[in-house]
């Protein structure tokens, strides 16, 4: 009896932790989380279909107008029809030389359908990524077929609990830098292949010690063959003698 109280208690904890934890996997997030600041970064909003009766049928996606990108490019996918939107900005960018007066501020998808137990991914190609911020926010609104709205807009707080419908976030890291040591171990490397330098050198002369090693090591090779010859010949002759 002790035992059934127990295995039930274990049950219900785990159910309890899955139900707890459920909720945090469906929402609709940006994949992969993050990209390099100062660079271009192709995106995805994942967008999973939190009801059982019902399907999603529009997305909204809401670019941060202080982060102003001036290229934002979404791919195509079949069944759903995309719709940018593009603001003016209070002060204008200069990209490749040229002035920038607007940027987008909102895309949003419409006339497919994400059943039920399903997702659907919606790739953007973004840029150019602010480089003075670590990450950037995206307010998205999830519609249903039956009319809800879910309005992932939550911005979550440092050491707080996370939100209940959390805004999808990209994380923003600084370029990864050469690595001096492995440029010069590129360097070395190069030196021997092209036989110049203090290390092709040093490799020639120990290449030449070890081809005249070998050399020797034959010739004593061959001379103990010899040797050894010549003493079977002088024991059969002496056999013979003694017969």
């Amino acid at each position: 009896m002790k035992t059934s109280r127990i295995s039930f208690a274990a049950a219900l904890a785990a159910g309890a932790v899955l139900v707890l934890s459920g909720p945090a996997f469906a929402h609709v997030s940006v994949q992969p989380g993050e990209a390099t600041k100062g660079g271009y970064a192709t995106i995805n909003f994942k967008v999973p279909n939190e009801r059982d009766n019902a399907s999603t049928t529009q997305l909204e996606v809401n670019f941060p107008i202080d982060q102003p990108l001036t290229s934002v490019m979404p791919q195509d996918v079949p069944g759903w029809t995309v719709t940018i939107e593009k603001s003016k900005l209070d002060k204008p960018l200069t990209v490749h030389g040229k002035q920038v007066n607007e940027a987008v501020t909102k895309v949003t998808w419409t006339g497919g359908k994400i059943e039920p137990g399903k997702f659907q991914q919606f790739p953007v190609s973004v840029g150019k990524l602010p480089e003075n911020a670590d990450q950037m926010v995206f307010k998205a609104i999830q519609t249903y077929d039956n009319n809800e709205v879910v309005r992932w807009i939550e911005e979550a707080k440092e050491g707080a609990a996370e939100p209940q419908t959390p805004a999808p976030v990209l994380k923003l890291t600084a370029a990864k830098g050469a690595d001096g040591h492995h440029d010069a171990g590129d360097k070395k490397a190069d030196a021997k292949n092209s036989g110049t330098g203090a290390d092709a050198g040093h490799g020639h002369d120990e290449a030449t010690g070890k081809q005249g090693s070998d050399t020797t090591a034959r010739a004593l090779g061959i001379a103990g063959i010899v040797i050894g010859l010549g003493g079977v010949a002088f024991g059969i002759a002496s056999r013979r003698r003694s017969a």
